[in-house]
């Protein structure tokens, strides 16, 4: 009787460990499911993204499909669906950088930096070490009075240039450029002609005074830097906000979004770099 008790206490056991191991192979699959649904998901979502934006960059830049492509987004970046159509737009000097925003709900921005590919150019933007060979002039033209081809010749062009030495790394302030109007010709075609354009930007190379700044010149600069302390707003949209002071868990430059940390709860959350130390909620 003794012998069979132990017999039976050790099929239990036995059976209870292949019972916890079904449970545990059945939650498994059922967590490799969901990620692999999200997984998909995530994928139509970017795809369908890239198909809108290509065909907007398309018509804006008069591209083909095949002269251009974008660069990768940031893994951690997570395109979310949009209850109407997306906007486009150039926030930037630059006409690599494509702002798309979702003005619905929920509301989100993120940015897109297209990539030509060789010996393509944007229209209006000779080649590099290309010579664009000046125009024949029509004889109606020639005739045109002395006094007039002069004001044409003195044509000016609105730029931005620095106050002072501005060296690589260094973030941008307005009171550290000025705009200037200076004659047209020979003005490079990528110079920035608004310092509001320059706004939260980064010095990519050193800059002497006067010196025009190009938008190559300068990239978005880091607002949000991990570990600091970032104050972020909520609820803007319905008429109320509120806000709170939670932990940046990465670098972020303006109109990114970034993941942060509830120094009171442990929460993760997302938020959107709106400014310095500054963000939104998603």
């Amino acid at each position: 009787m003794q012998v069979l008790c132990h017999w039976m206490e050790d099929a239990a056991i036995a059976l209870r460990g292949v019972w916890w191991s079904w449970i545990r192979g059945l939650s498994w699959m059922f967590l490799l499911g969901c990620a692999c649904a999200q997984t998909d998901t995530s994928a139509a979502l970017q795809t369908k993204l890239l198909s809108e934006v290509s065909q907007w960059a398309q018509k804006t830049h008069q591209l083909e499909a095949d002269q251009f492509s974008f660069a990768p987004l940031d893994a951690r970046v997570q395109v979310q669906t949009c209850d109407r159509p997306l906007v486009m737009d150039l926030p930037f000097a630059t006409r690599e950088t494509v702002r798309v925003r979702c003005l619905g709900s929920p509301y989100w921005q993120l940015y897109m930096r297209l990539v030509l590919k060789p010996g393509v150019t944007f229209v209006g933007t000779p080649a590099s070490g290309q010579h664009t060979p000046s125009p024949a002039i029509p004889a109606s033209v020639a005739a045109v009075p002395a006094k007039v081809a002069a004001s044409a010749t003195a044509a000016t062009r609105k730029v931005v240039v620095a106050k002072q030495l501005l060296r690589s790394g260094t973030t941008v302030s307005p009171d550290m450029l000025e705009e200037q109007e200076v004659p047209s010709q020979g003005v490079d075609l990528q110079a920035v002609t608004s310092v509001k354009d320059l706004e939260n930007g980064e010095m990519v190379r050193d800059m002497q005074a006067g010196v025009p700044l190009r938008s190559h010149d300068v990239r978005r600069a880091i607002l949000v830097k991990q570990g600091q302390v970032v104050i972020l707003t909520v609820g803007q949209s319905s008429g109320f906000a509120i806000s709170a002071r939670v932990e940046a868990l990465q670098d972020g430059r303006m109109g990114e979004q970034i993941r942060l940390k509830n120094p009171e709860s442990g929460r993760i959350l997302s938020g959107v770099v709106t400014g310095p130390n500054a963000a939104r909620g998603l």
